[in-house]
Formats: C-alpha cells, sequence, structure tokens
C-alpha cells in the first residue's frame, strides 16, 4: 500500500476527548485508508470501475474497517464508551460515503434507501458474520481477513477472482490494520504532545 499521511493527534493537550470526538477523527481515516486500499489496487492491476462496483467495493472494505476498530475499541474502552464510540464511528462514515456516493451518482430514487442507509443497512448485516472471527494483538485472524476477501472477490470480473483473495489478504489488510492501530493509539493517548518549535521571524537569520 503506497504511504499515506494519517494524523494521529486530534485533540489539545489535556483536553478530554469524548467517543463521539474519537469516532469522528478516527473515521475520517477509515475513509482514508479504504480509498487508499481501492488506489492499491487499481495500481495491481484490478478491474474497479467508477461508479457502482468503485462504491461496493468501498462499502465492504469501510464495513470491515469499522468491525476492526469496534474489537480495538473493546479492548481499550469501556462497555458503555464502546457503544457510543462505535455508534458515532458507523454514522460518521455513512456522512462520509453519503457526500461521495450522491456526488457521483446521485442520490437514488425517490422510495428507495438512501446511500447512508445503505451502508448502515450493510453494517449491521455483516456485524453478526464477523463476530464470529477472531481478534488478538496482533489483530484480525486469518478468516476475519478471507471474510473481506471473498466478498470483494464477488464484487470483481472473473478474471481477477482468482488473483483477489491473495491482494487483499497479504498486500492490503496488514498495512490498513497498521494504519488505524497508530490512528487509535494516537486519538486515545493520553502522552502530551512535544512543543513545536518556535518559529524565527523572517529576518533573524540573514545576514547584513
Amino acid at each position: 500500500m503506497a504511504k499515506i499521511r494519517i494524523k494521529s493527534q486530534w485533540f489539545r493537550p489535556g483536553a478530554d476527548k469524548t467517543p463521539e470526538q474519537t469516532a469522528s477523527a478516527v473515521a475520517f481515516t477509515a475513509w482514508r485508508v479504504a480509498q487508499n486500499m481501492l488506489k492499491q489496487m487499481r495500481v495491481a492491476q484490478f478491474d474497479i470501475a467508477i461508479g457502482e462496483q468503485y462504491f461496493a467495493f468501498t462499502r465492504e472494505v469501510l464495513v470491515f474497517l469499522t468491525q476492526v476498530l469496534d474489537r480495538m475499541a473493546y479492548e481499550r474502552m469501556s462497555a458503555d464508551e464502546r457503544v457510543a464510540f462505535v455508534t458515532a464511528l458507523v454514522k460518521r462514515v455513512a456522512e462520509i460515503l453519503q457526500d461521495n456516493e450522491d456526488g457521483l451518482l446521485g442520490q437514488p430514487a425517490a422510495g428507495e434507501p438512501s446511500h447512508y442507509e445503505q451502508f448502515i443497512d450493510l453494517f449491521n448485516e455483516l456485524a453478526d458474520h464477523y463476530a464470529d472471527f477472531g481478534f488478538d494483538a496482533q489483530g484480525p485472524d486469518f478468516d476475519f481477513v478471507r471474510y473481506l476477501g471473498y466478498r470483494i472477490e464477488l464484487l470483481m470480473p472473473k478474471k481477477d477472482q482468482r488473483w483477489v483473495l491473495d491482494q487483499v489478504m497479504a498486500a492490503e489488510v496488514p498495512d490498513a490494520i497498521a494504519y488505524l492501530q497508530k490512528s487509535m493509539d494516537g486519538v486515545l493517548s493520553t502522552e502530551p504532545r512535544a512543543p513545536r518549535p518556535s518559529r524565527i521571524p523572517r529576518g533573524v537569520l540573514s545576514g547584513d
């Protein structure tokens, strides 16, 4: 995965961080990671067309990433904090996705679920599936990651299906998990940030 810049510290030193604030920060990271994964898949010559397939892929990856973040929250937060965090996280991810999907594809026809609702429905549908898989200090287990690969395989043209599992499991997911871990470490850290270097006014270092 190409290197992407992840902002891992979002709060003033000493400021309390609500689960909702943490979720908002991490949701943006999840979106960036999902977009980078899609970009890298296309660089690797997998056909993911702009349009419905593009967003179907993005939805699957975002559900996976939110499930991973839920497991990370389980290890770091109280039960009530985790519920508040995951609820806010999924809603914020759905909002970001809807803004992008509406902008490219337009809003669904009258009477159809909104793109926001479609993501929430998919998250709820797959939550029970992912709940069966393991997660430890190293991250999601083999079956957890393989399930994402399987669901993405269903979205790919036949010529790509043979290779997509290896690409997702070996190349894309490990880096994605590392970025999420860094983001969670940053937003939940209680360590004070190092002070920024003092700015030197222009001209101070110039010679006579």
